[in-house]
C-alpha cells in the first residue's frame, strides 16, 4: 500500500518534540551510567507515564489525521486502513479503553502511529477543550475526518447539556464548532482535506424549529443533521476557495453492519467495507474536487435546500450563535 506524505520540511510541535527528547535521554541514562562504571536505577521512568497512554509523536513522513468517532465501527475501520499506509491517527471517542485498543492496534502494526483523545459530542464544553488539544499539541493537520454520529432509538426527543436536540448537536453543531476551531492548523498544513461524513437520509431544516419542539421523530432528526453537514460542506468549502482544503461530504454506504445499526435491530444492506473504501476514497483519491457530495465513491445530488444559498447562510449564523463562535 503507498505511503502517506507531506513535506520533509514539516516539524514536530515543540510539546511533541519535548517528550521525544525526554524519552531519548531516559533510555540512553541508563547506557551512560553503566558505561562509567554506575548502575542504573530501578522502577519506571517517571517522565513517560503509564506505557499505555504514551503520546507518540508522528513520523516527520506522515500525514497526521484526526478521525471522529473512530473507537469503532467505520470509523475505527477508516482509521486501520490509513493507518496501514502509514498515516498517524488521531483516534477520538468517549470511551478511553476501546479508543486506546484501537491505538495499540496500530501501534502493533509498526507501520503508522496514533495517539487517542477523548471528547463527549454531546458537550460544547468538551468541544472546545479537545480542539484546544489538538492545536497545542500538534503543529499540523493534514486531514479532518468528521464521522461521529448517533441515532437514537427514541420516541421522546432528547436535549444535550447545552439544550440542543441530541441529534444536531453530535451529529452537526459539535462538527462544525471542531472544524471551526482546526481550521488555523488545517490552513498551516494545505494542501488539507476535511471530510464530512453525512448520509443519503435528508430532511430540509426547519429553521424555525431547529430543536423540533414540533414533530419529532429519531428518523426525521438524525436526517436533517445529516443534511445540515451536506450545507455546511458547500458553504464552507465556498469560503475556503482557495486556501488550499478541500471540503467534500458523503454517504457512505447505506445500513452498514455497524453497531449503530445492529443496535437498532436494522437489517444491514451493506458492509463497513464499502463505507471504508468511499472514505479512504476522499482521503486518499488525487483529485476530489471540492464543495461536493458523494454516494459512496461517486459524484451525487443532495437534497435540494443544499443548494439554497440563504439557507446555508442562515444555518452558518444560527450555528455560530448556538456554538459561541
Amino acid at each position: 500500500m503507498a505511503k502517506l506524505t507531506v513535506s520533509t520540511a514539516s516539524r514536530l510541535s515543540p510539546f511533541l518534540h519535548g517528550l521525544w527528547v525526554a524519552a531519548l535521554v531516559a533510555c540512553l541514562s541508563p547506557l551512560a551510567a553503566k558505561g562509567a562504571g554506575g548502575a542504573s536505577a530501578s522502577g519506571p521512568d517517571p517522565l513517560a507515564g503509564p506505557p499505555d497512554s504514551r503520546p507518540v509523536a508522528p513520523d516527520l513522513d506522515s500525514q497526521v489525521i484526526l478521525i471522529t468517532g473512530s473507537t469503532g465501527g467505520l470509523g475505527r475501520e477508516v482509521a486501520l486502513e490509513l493507518a496501514g499506509r502509514g498515516a498517524h491517527i488521531i483516534v477520538h471517542g468517549r470511551n478511553e479503553e476501546r479508543g486506546m485498543e484501537v491505538v495499540e492496534e496500530i501501534r502493533s502494526e509498526g507501520i503508522g502511529s496514533a495517539t487517542f483523545h477523548p471528547a463527549d459530542l454531546a458537550s460544547f464544553e468538551e468541544v472546545r477543550a479537545f480542539g484546544e488539544t489538538i492545536l497545542r499539541e500538534y503543529d499540523r493537520l493534514d486531514v479532518l475526518v468528521n464521522n461521529a454520529g448517533i441515532w437514537l432509538d427514541a420516541e421522546e426527543r432528547v436535549l444535550s447539556e447545552d439544550g440542543h436536540e441530541l441529534h444536531f448537536q453530535v451529529n452537526y453543531l459539535s462538527t462544525f464548532l471542531l472544524t471551526r476551531m482546526l481550521l488555523p492548523l488545517l490552513e498551516a498544513s494545505a494542501p488539507a482535506r476535511i471530510v464530512n461524513v453525512a448520509s443519503v437520509a435528508q430532511t430540509p431544516l426547519d429553521f424555525d424549529d431547529l430543536s423540533m419542539e414540533a414533530g419529532y421523530s429519531d428518523s426525521r432528526a438524525y436526517a436533517q443533521s445529516k443534511l445540515a453537514q451536506v450545507l455546511f460542506t458547500y458553504d464552507l468549502a465556498e469560503e475556503l476557495e482557495g486556501t488550499g482544503i478541500s471540503v467534500n461530504a458523503l454517504h457512505p454506504a447505506t445500513m452498514m453492519d455497524t453497531g449503530m445499526v445492529l443496535s437498532r435491530g436494522a437489517e444491514p444492506r451493506s458492509s463497513v467495507d464499502e463505507g471504508r473504501e468511499a472514505v479512504v476514497h476522499l482521503v486518499t483519491a488525487p483529485d476530489t474536487g471540492s464543495g461536493r457530495y458523494f454516494n459512496g465513491t461517486q459524484p451525487a445530488e443532495a437534497d435540494p435546500q443544499a443548494y439554497d444559498a440563504g439557507a446555508r447562510e442562515t444555518l452558518r449564523r444560527m450555528s455560530a450563535e448556538f456554538t459561541g463562535l
